[in-house]
């Protein structure tokens, strides 16, 4: 009787010990900002700025895996609503009725914010003669009036795509001789080898003056000035660089967002902060980007003579 009267009590501790256990276990397994695994969706034009955000984030934070997918704009929002990507970066963030969606449907709304300031970039071949293009020279260009070709990043709902068809194009339809390849290098290798072609990328395939691959393309083509809009001044023309992104010259500007599916902190927060901060917001710097988070200012200094 004694025994019998023990074991039913042992028992109970033992599956309660157990089942303490496998909660833990569970509980371990889940990502923190600085341990674990995520999977995003990355537009495919800003694919040379993440790959360095992710390559020093990772050596920072060796116990993360960012598992990255990089896809037209339109498919990193249909990756948004499954449960198994958890973050996008895009050039655009969430409407209010977009984010009541995703509030119906998770409990809480997804978190976005301007991470950096990008640009569609206008690039000819060396031997165009044309490399001068006012607003309305690019408007007669994508809706077909003027036929030279015009080669777009996918075939698919870019970012690139969308963005001229609202900010140029003002919702109008692309002319037939508006033609798509797969992804932005694509489109550097074909105005390459095309002198009557014109190509709109992402800033960061082409604005990195220190990297190798993008300085071999620039013996091939070149950035096209893209007339000034807000300049008080007329006839100002400016190239896609750093300053006249920073200064508002350059008119093709788009703002680079990530959004992000955590009501809990975990590895995309870690991953969101991290290009907040200092460290990702200088790589967005030296990508030829402009930081959104934090200004990196360059002040003017004089040197006295001595006495």
């Amino acid at each position: 009787m004694r025994n019998s009267v023990i074991y039913p009590g042992l028992l109970s501790f033992l599956v309660f010990f157990v089942s303490c256990g496998s909660k833990d276990k569970k509980e371990d397994n889940r990502d923190t900002p600085t341990n674990g695994s995520i999977n995003i969706s990355v537009d495919e034009s800003f694919k040379p700025v993440i790959e360095e955000q992710v390559k020093v984030h990772h050596s920072s934070f060796p116990n993360t895996t960012v598992h990255i997918s990089y896809k037209s704009e339109a498919a990193c929002f249909r990756d948004l609503q499954s449960d198994s990507t958890r973050m996008v970066i895009v050039a655009k963030g969430l409407t209010d009725k977009e984010s009541s969606i995703f509030e119906s449907t998770l409990g809480y709304k997804p978190q976005y914010g301007i991470l950096a300031y990008d640009a569609v970039a206008v690039i000819v071949n060396k031997g165009s003669k044309d490399s001068v293009f006012t607003i309305a020279q690019l408007k007669d260009i994508l809706n077909g009036k003027n036929k030279i070709t015009a080669v777009m990043d996918g075939k698919n709902a870019t970012s690139t795509v969308r963005y001229l068809q609202d900010s140029v194009l003002r919702g109008a339809a692309f002319g037939t001789n508006v033609v798509a390849t797969e992804g932005s290098q694509n489109v550097l290798e074909v105005v390459s080898n095309n002198p009557g072609m014109i190509g709109f990328v992402g800033l960061s395939w082409i604005g990195d003056s220190y990297d190798p691959k993008q300085q071999a393309y620039l013996k091939k083509i070149r950035t096209a000035l893209v007339e000034c809009v807000k300049c008080e001044e007329k006839d100002l023309f400016a190239k896609p660089t750093q300053a006249s992104l920073a200064y508002g010259e350059y008119p093709l500007a788009r703002p680079l967002y990530y959004i992000l599916k955590e009501n809990a902190a975990g590895l995309g927060t870690g991953f969101m902060n991290f290009m907040s901060l200092e460290r990702g917001q200088l790589i967005f710097r030296r990508s030829f980007l402009v930081p959104a988070k934090m200004g990196f200012n360059t002040r003017l200094g004089k040197i006295k003579d001595a006495d």
